[in-house]
């Protein structure tokens, strides 16, 4: 069986008694692999992505991450802050040796295609391109594990799709593992494996294709599946 880069144990999340959040979750997702996390709003997934991230800790059960990880927020103004491209990418460097910062810099601009815009002003980018260069902060810090909350809800169709594509050629490429949560089941196309949630819970696990089919033989709505 493949090492786990992320593993949940019977994890529970109670933000208060009268209702958990989350309830004897298991997970096992491999290292190397591109997963997608599904749900209604309030189903737990941003409960579920803020416990990976270490915002908050389990109220049961147990955590275990192969590495440090990195978070891409839904709304990329939120997490790039610098004025230029390669600007934003050294700021997340503070505890990496200077002289490193080029090379890190570059390496991860050319991942995910902004290299040739490093010098651009960040305010001149799409929301696309900012979502990559969100994406292009964590992996100068050499994180194993990234962690992806709606990264398209604030992108047109076209762009859903690309960044998507894009972070599954940055998985096969780098061997890194990306956690995605969404809502759009045409994004499901290039996940390895989906997860459902429900009302806390864990209730589905496929592959993207198993879970659409799912969802449509039990006529759910993808917003409140």
């Amino acid at each position: 069986m493949a090492v786990p880069a992320i593993l949940l144990e019977n994890v529970g999340f109670c933000w208060s008694e009268a209702r958990p959040a989350l309830v004897s979750c298991n997970l096992r997702v491999p290292q190397g692999e591109f997963w997608m996390l599904l749900g209604a709003n309030g189903s737990g997934k941003s409960t579920l992505l803020k416990l990976l991230a270490g915002l908050i800790t389990p109220t049961q059960g147990r955590i275990s991450l192969a590495g440090a990880v990195g978070l891409v927020m839904q709304n990329p103004d939120h997490q790039v802050i610098m004025p230029s491209v390669g600007a934003d990418v050294a700021f997340g460097l503070a505890d990496v040796p200077p002289h490193l910062w080029p090379e890190r810099v570059e390496q991860a601009l050319r991942l995910v295609g902004l290299w040739e815009l490093h010098q651009r002003p960040v305010y001149a980018l799409s929301g696309g391109q900012k979502q990559r260069l969100a994406i292009a902060g964590c992996l100068a810090r050499r994180v194993p594990i990234l962690l992806l909350d709606e990264p398209t809800a604030f992108l047109d169709p076209e762009q859903q799709l690309e960044l998507a594509q894009q972070v599954q050629h940055l998985v096969r490429s780098t061997g890194i593992t990306a956690l995605w949560v969404t809502h759009r089941l045409e994004e499901l196309v290039y996940c390895d494996q989906a997860v459902l949630l429900a009302e806390g819970r864990i209730t589905q696990q496929g592959t993207g294709a198993q879970l659409q089919q799912y969802i449509h033989q039990h006529h759910l709505d993808a917003q409140t599946a």
